[in-house]
Formats: structure tokens, sequence, C-alpha cells
């Protein structure tokens, strides 16, 4: 489902879009929560209710991994990029490790 997809079916499930409207965070920025939106969007039907929590939980995973450069286990880290393929992010921040900033100062 692509962004414009995700348009389109808020304003065809109206009720839908509402409720998922309910799980935005206070602060969250729009450009956050238009990403973490879609990835709900996209992977509800692997979740049914009682599931819900797990599925919110696993969209603030992926959108502080790519908004924050959060990291976490590799195989987290997988299923959530997994889940959120094909999800278009602009201005997404680039990280380095310290790991990395540190090899790229030794070989100046």
């Amino acid at each position: 489902m692509a962004s414009v997809d995700v348009e389109e079916f808020i304003g065809q499930n109206r009720q839908l879009a509402d409720r998922v409207e309910a799980f935005r965070g206070f602060s969250e920025s729009d450009k956050h929560w238009k990403g973490r939106r879609e990835f709900i969007f996209r992977n509800m039907a692997d979740f049914p209710e009682p599931q819900v929590d797990h599925l919110l939980a696993l969209s603030m995973v992926w959108q502080n991994h790519v908004f924050m450069g959060c990291r976490y286990s590799s195989e987290l880290l997988q299923k959530v990029m997994e889940m959120a393929e094909g999800i278009q992010v602009e201005d997404a921040p680039v990280f380095k490790t310290r790991d990395e900033i540190v090899r790229q100062q030794k070989q100046r």
C-alpha cells in the first residue's frame, strides 16, 4: 500500500481511519505520524484486535529506528523493516554509529 493508496483508503474507510488516528502520539510530528500511520495500515490485517498493542509497539520500533537512529536486536529490526517494506520516508535522517565515525576519522 503506497502513500497515495493509504490516503485513498482513509477516504473510503473513515471509521477505521478515525480509530487509527487515536493511536497518534500527543507530540508526534506530522512527518513521523504519516510514516507510522502507513506502517499501521499496511499491517493491520495481520494483527487482530487483541494484538493491536503489539502492532503499535512494532510501529514505534520502526519509527524510532528510522527517525531517531535507535538500535534494536537484528531479529526485531529485520521483522519491522520487512513490515515497512515500500514505505517512503521523505528527508529521513542518516545516522552513523560511533564505530563508523571513529573509522572515518582514522582514514583522514
